[in-house]
């Protein structure tokens, strides 16, 4: 076969290929379809349950069946984000109504992850069997699964609006959906009203069914956003835990405010966060009042308890937490599902109108389908019913056949000619049979049995039933208002049958308002020891121990308790800190690590550690080991990052030296590994910005490498091999000289 080259534009082919994936992303794998309110994976871990028939009134199967079953079937993407939907689709604190009944270690709203596949089991739940599967084989299309060997079903025949009853969440190339759950009585409410008047309003739907209602409660405090939320599809609410105080019955109760439900936003580890948050607001002093934390919450329900001092002002602390920690937090509402085959951003309208438009579409396959087999039982009952009437020639039939083709070709077109008739006037009687080829094989496996009067008594009750059956599916079919009703029924049966109380109160409450009292001034001692422990000592404290504190700190000096500690590191790195994050604890405990309160990671050599106020004004040196020096503004590390680059190296070089300049007018001193010293006045050193790499220092040799660099002011004698060099008796050089060796001794 001929090889066919064809010539593309790069960039033509390569925008193809992304829109291609990222189509491929949005619509088959993490946004929603509007009909069901199903991912795929989703959609497919439901469908394959009900293969296995793993229904709500049978045993619980292990998941890595069920898992290994969709995997191979129909969801070639890897076992992990297939068990995760399972486990998703059974925590009734993400659902509104779990679709899988979960058996075993299926992870808790704190965060804790699920056992593994092989522990756990589950099955469907009996909503999910009655709502999102019943008539599967009578509605929706089916499709083929990725090879070809298999189909599933294209969407899933649910009920009810499953997009905004168990909400939705996705991240896709481009675009995110975000759709809170929410209650299915007012959602089933809301759903007839719109059925029996597709014109109205937003507003009036939300009187039904007044906004989302989370799995966990809490409190939604913008109510007033609502209305625009659902009628553009996007917005943010606004949660709120609920808060309950709880005094002490005795005088020696102390007072408890209790969180008992919280936002949907903090289920996983969002709570161990609040908790840390509170106490480090306890630690700060910002909430003195409380005295002791514990999380008390278990399979009935959240309960965090915060202990109170005698006396303490309850509004302040409310509004402190709700200031300062994610006990207030938004919900971002961006409901965004697949419509007609492309990805749509829908108000709450938008998404009924998808939904009625299912349901009809559904109801009208499900009773043509109906109607049919209705039709086909009417055909073989109306033959059964006759053939009572004459059953004595049929049995005649019957008698003279020599096979069950002729008797089947007697019964259809009177036939008589191969059969055998004990009296002629049967032949005549036979021969104007005619039933049709449905009813004569129904006559054919009749049993004996049902010519007893009761039985046919039963077959004509049946037939009347089939009739008004018949009667009542035209009528479905033919008019709207009858698809209507039917429709109706069935979500005030869901409704009925399925329905639960709200949990999260809808509310238009006030901007909580919280002005933190100012902050006094105070100075205390930095120290740090040789492993990294770093603390704050009381000023006073510290002077009463300050013999035993110089041996036993590498870094020692004092900083406000506004200021900002700073470290630099061999790597050129500068790492920030609040003084506000160091503890501040007595003279013989043994602080916190400095990797915790900063990104610095200990793998690399800290240079110099100073506060933020102390370099104010001043200018910083840098001292790399390929002899590279410069000087820079201390302004210039004034940032809010908590990590930047202090200076910008070479390849394969590294800072030997960083520290402040409190004077200008000294020397400075750089040794090499060769034993070259070079002194030179510290002006003749450039000012230059965090981002340069530097001048010149001393001129060096191949390999050779800077090992020290020292302040006249700083230092008057420096250690050197086994001798020791008095720095003011070295001779004055310039910049980028090369330096002499020396045999000055003290």
């Amino acid at each position: 076969m001929a090889e066919r080259i064809l010539i593309t534009e790069y960039s033509e082919e390569m925008q193809k290929s992304y829109l291609d994936y990222s189509m491929s992303v949005i619509t088959a794998r993490a946004i929603p379809d509007a009909r069901d309110g199903l991912k795929p994976v989703q959609r497919r871990v439901l469908y394959d349950m009900s293969e296995l028939r793993i229904q709500w009134d049978k045993p619980h199967r292990k998941s890595a069946r069920i898992v290994g079953d969709t995997m191979g079937k129909y969801h070639p993407h890897g076992d992990s984000s297939i068990y995760e939907t399972l486990v998703v689709m059974s925590q009734p604190w993400k659902k509104s109504l779990p679709l899988v009944d979960g058996h075993g270690n299926f992870g808790s709203i704190e965060g804790d992850g699920a056992a593994a596949m092989r522990y756990t089991e589950a099955k469907l739940q009996r909503f999910t069997e009655e709502v999102f599967l019943k008539d599967l084989d009578k509605t929706v299309d089916f499709v083929s699964n990725y090879d070809e060997t298999e189909t599933e079903p294209a969407v899933l025949p649910v009920r009810v609006p499953n997009l905004l009853l168990n909400g939705a969440e996705g991240i896709a190339v481009g675009m995110t959906t975000s759709i809170p759950t929410h209650n299915l009585q007012e959602l089933c409410n809301a759903c007839i009203a719109y059925i029996n008047d597709t014109e109205i309003s937003v507003e009036d739907l939300l009187r039904l069914m007044p906004g989302p209602d989370f799995p966990t409660g809490a409190i939604i405090a913008n109510g007033g956003d609502l209305k625009e939320i659902y009628e553009t599809g996007t917005g943010k609410l606004k949660l709120r835990g609920k808060i309950e105080v709880e005094m002490g019955r005795k005088r020696s109760d102390k007072d408890r405010l209790v969180v008992t439900e919280i936002p949907y936003t903090m289920v996983g580890s969002g709570i161990n966060k609040f908790l840390q948050d509170v106490a480090g607001l306890v630690e700060s002093k910002k909430l003195p009042e409380i005295t002791d934390i514990s999380n008390q919450s278990d399979k009935s329900g959240t309960r965090i308890v915060f202990e109170l001092k005698k006396d303490a002002d309850i509004d302040r602390i409310k509004s402190i937490l709700y200031k300062k920690t994610k006990l207030e937090d938004s919900f971002g509402v961006h409901m965004l599902a697949i419509g007609d085959g492309r990805p749509r951003t829908l108000g709450l309208k938008d998404i009924l109108s998808f939904y009625l438009s299912f349901q009809y579409e559904n109801n009208q396959k499900k009773y043509t389908a109906m109607l049919q087999r209705e039709m086909e039982k009417k055909e073989v009952q109306g033959g059964l019913i006759q053939a009572v009437d004459c059953i004595d020639l049929i049995i005649a039939v019957l008698r003279g056949s020599k096979n069950l083709a002729d008797a089947k070709a007697c019964l259809m077109e009177g036939k008589t000619a191969p059969i055998r008739f004990r009296h002629p006037e049967d032949e005549k009687a036979a021969a104007l049979f005619s039933f049709s080829e449905r009813q004569a094989q129904a006559i054919l496996d009749m049993r004996l049995y049902r010519l007893i009067g009761l039985e046919i008594e039963v077959l004509l009750k049946e037939h009347k039933k089939t009739l008004k059956n018949i009667k009542d599916y035209e009528k479905i079919l033919s008019s709207k208002t009858a698809m209507d009703q039917v429709i109706v029924s069935d979500l005030e049966y869901i409704r009925d049958e399925y329905g639960f109380p709200r949990k999260t109160v809808i509310t238009e409450a006030e901007e909580i308002r919280y002005e933190e009292a100012p902050v006094p001034d105070e100075e205390y001692i930095f120290a740090m020891d040789r492993f990294g422990y770093c603390k704050l000592i009381d000023k006073n404290q510290f002077e009463r121990s300050t013999e035993s504190a110089a041996t036993e700190y590498h870094h020692i000096f004092p900083i406000m308790n506004k200021d900002k500690l700073l470290v630099f590191t061999d790597s050129g790195t500068m790492y920030q800190a609040k003084a506000a994050d160091i503890p501040v604890v007595k003279m013989r405990d043994k602080g916190i690590p400095i990797d915790n309160i900063t990104k610095y990671d200990g793998k690399e050599k800290i240079l110099f550690i100073t506060a933020a106020g102390a370099i104010a004004g001043h200018r910083l040196l840098f001292v790399t080991e390929k002899g590279l020096v410069k000087q820079v503004e201390a302004s210039e590390f004034s940032t809010n990052n908590r990590q930047v680059a202090a200076t910008k190296l070479s390849e394969g070089d590294r800072l030997i030296r960083t520290t402040g300049i409190t004077r200008e007018d000294t020397d400075l001193v750089l040794v090499s590994d060769a034993g070259y010293f070079l002194r030179f006045p510290l002006a003749e050193i450039g000012l230059l910005k965090k981002t340069g790499k530097g001048e010149k220092g001393m001129r060096l040799k191949e390999k050779e490498r800077l090992t020290g660099a020292y302040l006249l002011s700083e230092a008057e004698i420096i250690p050197y091999k086994d001798t020791e060099i008095r720095l003011s008796g070295l001779r004055r050089g310039h910049r980028n000289d090369r330096g002499s060796r020396t045999n000055v001794r003290s």
